[in-house]
Formats: structure tokens, C-alpha cells, sequence
């Protein structure tokens, strides 16, 4: 019994020392490991005579220095971005437990004709519309050592996506490690550097707390709408939403729609509504499109004000409308976690993060998936990978000021370049920079430069299909982020 007790309290101090050792830098680690080492030693001389009257080669872990302690990672999230951390945290031999609120994996890949609030009350997760499929190749958007399986098209159905993330958490045993249902509630940091979470179980409606050394954020950015302030809003009769909330065209039949926002989700779901609504209307603040629109398809300036039955335009122009869509993009959400998580969000800026990933404040938090106009797949993989060097000791993160130096630089370099604050997480260009930063940064093995080339490249050709109506290539996003769900 002593010496269970020893081997107990002894993984409690060495999982002190691994957590120091991989989120601190070297001076801290050394006294973290120096103020243990007494500890570690009492319980040696505390089992020595236990030990003596048995076989020593049966006691060998207990009195090794470097006993094996099995970290615990909790996942928030089972789409594209947790189960690849998942896999990689399990080829690494830790404890991983995913928590994901819906009943299957995927994210927003998963299709629901739900909107507003889904069975157990909460915020409806996926935007995914009915028919929709990617707007860049599958060859990019696959991970870095698990392809999309071949197929005849290259832009394909959400479907496909799904089926092919299914596929692969299935290929790395990851889908066992998932407790579907679970709605995380609160996130908070204990004083030993660990994570308090509240989980909710939906079906049972029963809530737990667990501890966990590490956690891994993944639960997306195309979740909780950015709804733009207009005067009037609150007096017009007719129906306002978000494309967050849109399913399909054959909802709108005979309508006026007013889309606000002409990113690719405003003209995709324009051009998409023309086909069933009376008549609709494009409103943006960018020079005016010379595409050949459907004839029942119009443009106008920016939006003065609603009115009770439609809108008044920037020009003075006045119309009526049914419906008001609005294509504004999304905003990132985290409404689990507490203050004291050290994380806030200004204008869409997510900070302080060290390289877009993990939490400055407390490092053993990372946030996996958060750029944009990105490889997403790719990316995640690399992010991953990237945070598994540092928290499984292999590397030591620079000091809490050389991080925050760090960010503010990159930052500083996106502002004299003319990008506005909500443009902090894109990459677009900057992608196959950043995807080698943390390569080498980390020591690890970098996204192939092929496949930034071919994203670029698709993205373009993606724009032009757009142009000339190419219904087998649009996909919805939003209005900031050009890149697939």
C-alpha cells in the first residue's frame, strides 16, 4: 500500500514537472525540477524498505527517474480540426477524451434542415445549406498523409467531406475516444497549471466536472453569425436572417430577397434564390459588379436604413422587400470559457495567442483551426503537431514576453500592410509563410509548398467559375473568409 501511495504521489509531482517543463522555459523548468526533487526523494527512502524485501526488477518503473506519466488532453470538438488533434495526441500515448455536442462527427460538415435552436435547446452548430459542395479541390483539402480517396470530380459534395472525415477517425481509432451529446459548459485553469471542465451530458441532462493537463480548442468559426447594426432593423414586418440559417432556395419561391453582402456566400446564395424568388437584390459596398446577372438579379449600394415593408439604399433608392438575407461572415465564439482562461476576443482578433495557437496567458491551451483562406486540413494537422512539441517536452516554449513579442510584431506587419483588425487570423498569401514558421519553429515536418501553390491557384479559378455560373462548384462561405467550411 506504501508503495502504491509513493507511485501515486510521485506521477503527481513528475506530471508538475512535465508542465512546467513543456509551457515554461528552461530557467523555470530547472527550478520546478530542483523544488521536486526532495519531494521525489522522500518517497523514495519512504518505500526503500518495502522495496529491499521484494525482487528490485519488479519495482524497476517506481525507481526509474523517468516514470512514464500518461497526460490527460481533452478535445473540445469533433470535426476537422479534433480529430486530428485527437490522432496525433494518441500516436503520442496520451489520454484523450473528445467532447463533441452533437451526435456524430464532422462539425460543420454535418447537414441539419434545424435552425434557431436545435432538440436540446442550444444554438443550431452547422451552416451547412442542402446541395452544397466545395470551392476548392479535393486534392488540398485532404491531411497531409491522408488524402480524399479518388474520385472522378475534384469539387465535391459535403457529403463526400463527411464521409472522408469518418474515414479517417475511424482509420486512427479516434472515434472510441469520443463522448458524443456532451455540451462543454465552462473551461477554467486550476492553480497547478491543469483545466476544470463542466461537461453536460444532453441525453441524460446530468453535468460532471473532469480535470485535464492539456486542451485543445477545435469547435470552428462558422457557428455563431455577424449581423451588421442597421437603423430600422427593428421595424421591418418582413423576415431577417443570417446565412447561417439558410437551407435551401425553395424557401424564398416568389419572394423579394434583399442580400446583404457580396462575398462568395452572398453571391453564391443570390444567384442560388434567383431561381425560385420573384426578384432580388445584391446590396454591397464595393464597385459595381459587371457580371451577367439573371435578369431578375439586381445590384444597389450599401443599406441607409429598413424600413417597415423593405430598404432605403445609400443612393436613395427605395425598395420593398419579403425577406432580408444577411451574408456577413461569422464571428469566433468561445462562450465556455471563463475569463480567467486569460483569452478575449476584439474585433474578431483572437488574442493573445502565439503563433494563432496557444493561449500566451496559459500555454497548455491551444486553439486549433483559427486562420483563414488556408489548406484547413493541412493547417490543423501542422498546428497540432506543431503545440505536441512543446507539450510533450520534446521543446520549450519561448518566455511569456517573447510571445507576446512575437505576436506583436506579426501583428504590427498586418497593420502596415493595411489589413484591419477582424483580418488578424487571415493568411490567404501568407499561408505557405506561416505553414513554414511553425515548421520550423517547432523542428517538425512542413505542409508540401505544392499545396499552398494548388490552394492559391484554386481559389482563383474558383472566383472565375463564380463568374460564369458554374453551379457545380459553389460553395457556401462567408463573407470574409474564402476558404471552404
Amino acid at each position: 500500500m506504501a508503495q502504491n501511495n509513493a507511485r501515486s504521489v510521485i506521477g503527481q509531482v513528475w506530471r508538475y514537472i512535465h508542465t512546467a517543463m513543456a509551457t515554461a522555459n528552461n530557467e523555470h523548468a530547472l527550478i520546478a525540477e530542483i523544488n521536486a526533487t526532495p519531494i521525489l526523494a522522500a518517497m523514495y527512502l519512504a518505500t526503500l524498505e518495502d522495496l529491499l524485501s521484494r525482487k528490485l526488477g519488479h519495482y524497476r518503473g517506481c525507481l526509474d527517474f523517468s516514470l512514464p506519466v500518461i497526460m490527460r488532453y481533452c478535445i473540445i470538438g469533433a470535426g476537422m480540426a479534433g480529430i486530428a488533434a485527437a490522432r496525433r495526441v494518441l500516436e503520442l500515448g496520451g489520454e484523450v477524451t473528445v467532447f463533441e455536442r452533437m451526435g456524430e462527427i464532422g462539425g460543420t460538415w454535418i447537414y441539419t434542415d434545424e435552425v434557431g435552436t436545435d432538440q436540446f435547446g442550444l444554438p443550431v452548430h452547422t451552416s451547412m445549406y442542402r446541395g452544397l459542395r466545395t470551392n476548392l479541390p479535393k486534392e488540398v483539402m485532404g491531411y497531409p498523409d491522408f488524402p480524399i480517396p479518388a474520385q472522378k470530380q475534384s469539387y465535391i459534395a459535403s457529403h463526400d467531406i463527411l464521409a472522408f472525415l469518418r474515414l479517417y477517425a475511424n482509420r486512427f481509432d479516434v472515434v472510441r475516444h469520443v463522448k458524443f451529446n456532451h455540451h462543454v459548459v465552462q473551461v477554467h485553469p486550476t492553480e497547478d497549471g491543469r483545466w476544470q471542465i463542466e461537461v453536460e451530458n444532453l441525453i441524460s441532462r446530468t453535468k460532471v466536472w473532469d480535470c485535464f493537463d492539456f486542451l485543445f480548442v477545435c469547435n470552428g468559426h462558422y457557428h455563431t453569425p455577424s449581423v451588421p447594426a442597421i437603423e430600422g432593423s427593428a421595424q421591418f414586418r418582413g423576415q431577417q436572417l443570417h446565412s447561417h440559417d439558410y437551407r435551401c432556395a425553395d424557401h424564398y419561391a416568389n419572394k423579394a430577397v434583399l442580400v446583404v453582402g457580396a462575398g462568395p456566400s452572398g453571391m453564391d446564395i443570390a444567384l442560388e434564390l434567383a431561381k425560385t424568388a420573384q426578384r432580388v437584390t445584391l446590396s454591397h459596398h464595393m464597385d459595381r459588379l459587371t457580371f451577367p446577372f439573371p435578369a431578375n438579379l439586381t445590384q444597389q449600394p450599401d443599406v441607409a436604413r429598413l424600413t417597415d415593408t423593405g430598404a432605403r439604399f445609400v443612393n436613395g433608392v427605395e425598395a420593398s422587400f419579403d425577406v432580408v438575407l444577411y451574408c456577413t461572415g461569422f464571428r469566433y465564439s468561445f462562450p465556455f470559457l471563463g475569463d480567467d482562461c486569460g483569452i478575449r476576443i476584439e474585433d474578431n482578433h483572437v488574442q493573445p495567442l502565439y503563433k494563432h495557437c496557444i493561449n500566451i496567458n496559459h500555454p497548455t491551451m491551444a486553439f486549433i483551426g483559427l486562420p483563414y483562406y488556408v489548406c484547413a486540413a493541412q493547417m490543423m494537422d501542422l498546428q497540432v503537431r506543431f503545440c505536441l512539441e512543446f507539450y510533450a517536452g520534446r521543446r520549450c516554449l519561448p518566455t511569456r514576453s517573447e510571445m507576446l513579442a512575437d505576436m506583436d510584431q506579426e501583428m504590427d506587419a498586418r497593420w502596415r500592410r493595411g489589413y484591419k483588425r477582424r483580418h488578424a487570423h487571415m493568411m490567404g498569401p501568407d499561408q505557405g509563410q506561416y505553414y513554414d514558421d511553425l515548421a520550423q519553429t517547432a523542428g517538425i515536418k512542413p505542409i508540401a509548398p505544392v499545396m499552398t501553390k494548388l490552394h492559391n491557384e484554386s481559389s482563383q479559378r474558383f472566383v472565375d467559375d463564380l463568374i460564369h455560373f458554374r453551379d457545380d462548384v459553389f460553395a457556401i462561405v462567408d463573407d470574409e473568409t474564402f476558404v471552404a467550411l
